[in-house]
């Protein structure tokens, strides 16, 4: 971090151990990211209530090239708790902006689409024909939602492929 950490408080007197416990996370964010340019948490009390107590929010402003990162962790009734539960955040948020800034964005797997060719519905399996034209084996269990009835030869339907104890096995079926 180029700078030091800058931590304020709103309505509320942070203890000594309370500051050097935000310093101490403060300082670990730089091992997730080396170019942090400043680092400012605001610890607030908005308003007290009779019934429910204290309650903490807690800001912390990552200024990282590029871009900032921004936490804002809402009310918590314990303080070190807040506040370690916005670091997490922040460590989490500076993971994903540097995954962003190299490409390492996770993509979603698409769930191959088939065909229902034979269906057994008395004995509670089936058979799809994957784009390859290779039949794979489904049990009714493993169609989502209850759906097997539904299911007819000839049914669009998405699955993912395993390999079973006797070949390949189609789970997470869906209708199309």
């Amino acid at each position: 971090m180029k700078g030091p950490v800058e931590i304020s408080s709103r309505n509320v007197e942070l203890p000594e151990e309370m500051v050097g416990l935000i310093q101490e996370k403060a300082g670990k964010l730089n091992n997730f990211h080396d170019g942090i340019m400043s680092c400012r948490v605001m610890v607030e009390v908005p308003h007290r209530s009779q019934r429910k107590g204290v309650s903490y929010n807690v800001r912390i402003d990552i200024s990282v090239p590029g871009s900032d990162v921004i936490v804002k962790r809402e009310p918590g009734e314990d303080l070190y708790v807040s506040v370690c539960n916005a670091f997490d955040v922040a460590e989490r948020q500076l993971k994903e902006h540097i995954d962003r800034q190299r490409g390492d964005i996770k993509r979603r797997e698409v769930k191959p689409v088939g065909r229902v060719v034979r269906i057994f519905p008395e004995d509670g399996y089936g058979f799809i024909e994957n784009l390859e034209g290779r039949e794979v084996y489904f049990h009714e269990n493993a169609v989502l939602g209850g759906k097997f009835k539904d299911l007819a030869v000839g049914s669009l339907v998405t699955f993912v492929e395993r390999e079973g104890d006797e070949g390949a096995q189609a789970s997470s079926v869906s209708l199309s």
